[in-house]
């Protein structure tokens, strides 16, 4: 990759080690259970001199629709608000993992938000979001509910579907995140249909929804003939679908460390023979995206976990779609849409 080529990581996430009891899927055991804050993200992009920000995602925090009691609430998603604030003014809290130059790096904040609560619970939540941004409240360019772990249905809701109706006229994007392998193909046909609910004949206003990892495909399956495979054939009907629902969709090339074979910490991996792995699912993705609507990103911290460790694991993905893009064929301009351009026009982000 030509070192010139700004990199805007378009999906990591941080937590200091204060709140990972307020994270949904902590336990002591998770390989995840540590501080992961930006002094921990610097270690692991030390060799990316290119790096010019991040774009953060809601970490799967405790909480609830409503915001009243008996129920989690609003309280531990609004305190990562919190958070990113002070790292995106550079007032950090001692111990947090972050400093005050780290403040350039943050470039937008996409925090969760109660999107099937529909249009008043989510204006009510969000204007607790500005209060709590303050100054930066511009740097707050979405919002994410997790969807791969919820019963079906959830996306067809009425309040689901004009909540991000409300999110479009708002000027907000959502991140779509559903899950192919564990999840099943399922959730990939209810986004689809809940794409066709929400776009209807909205143009101008409509929401852009950013899809996070491919929508984690079985990227394990044999390698034999992958592309006449049930499976494959019907992940790629659905993706194409959610490529021509609208411009307004955007592909996220991250996350596929979790859905490959781990990789160990102290072997070089054997980079070509993940790209021939992915190059089947990527294809799918440019063909129906276009290079313009395709972005980078790390998916760090979680990234690590697959990858072999915090000290490679963001190099490593970095190098993966270093050679998808070579083996695509595109050319320096597109290279530099998917390694930051893309990122920047899909959240309205100006650097």
């Amino acid at each position: 990759m030509t070192p010139q080529i700004p990199i805007v990581d378009s999906h990591i996430h941080l937590f200091p080690e204060t709140h990972l009891k307020t994270l949904s899927w902590h336990s002591p055991t998770n390989p995840l259970g540590t501080q992961h804050s930006v002094n921990e993200y610097h270690h692991a992009t030390k060799s990316n001199p290119a790096l010019r920000g991040f774009i953060f995602l809601e970490t799967d925090r405790l909480s609830s629709i409503t915001p009243s009691p008996p129920n989690h609430g609003w309280q531990h998603a609004l305190d990562e608000v919190s958070l990113l604030t002070r790292i995106a003014l550079g007032t950090p809290i001692p111990g947090e993992g972050h400093l005050p130059d780290d403040k350039n790096l943050c470039l937008g904040i996409v925090p969760w938000a109660p999107v099937p609560g529909g249009p008043d619970v989510l204006s009510a939540y969000m204007q607790q979001v500005r209060d709590r941004t303050g100054v930066v409240w511009g740097k707050v360019r979405g919002v994410r509910y997790l969807v791969q772990d919820k019963v079906p249905g959830t996306m067809l809701g009425g309040g689901f579907v004009e909540g991000l109706r409300w999110l479009g006229k708002e000027g907000l994007v959502f991140d779509l995140g559903v899950d192919a392998r564990s999840g099943g193909l399922g959730q990939l046909r209810e986004a689809v249909e809940m794409m066709g609910l929400v776009y209807g004949d909205l143009e101008g206003e409509a929401v852009t929804i950013v899809i996070n990892h491919l929508c984690k495909p079985n990227l394990r399956l044999e390698k034999v003939d992958i592309r006449s495979q049930p499976e494959f054939l019907e992940w790629k009907d659905l993706v194409t679908k959610m490529a021509t629902a609208s411009p307004k969709t955007y592909m996220k090339l991250s996350g596929g460390f979790s859905e490959l074979l781990p990789l160990e910490a102290e072997l070089e991996p054997d980079f070509a023979a993940i790209v021939e792995r992915v190059q089947p699912w990527t294809d799918v993705i440019f063909d129906t995206f276009g290079a313009d609507r395709v972005m980078f990103g790390s998916d760090w911290p979680v990234c690590n976990v697959g990858g072999g460790g915090n000290d490679v694991a963001w190099g490593r993905w970095r190098r993966v779609v270093e050679e998808v893009l070579e083996r695509r064929g595109l050319s320096e301009e597109e290279k530099r849409g998917v390694w930051g351009s893309v990122a920047l026009q899909a959240y309205g982000i100006e650097i």
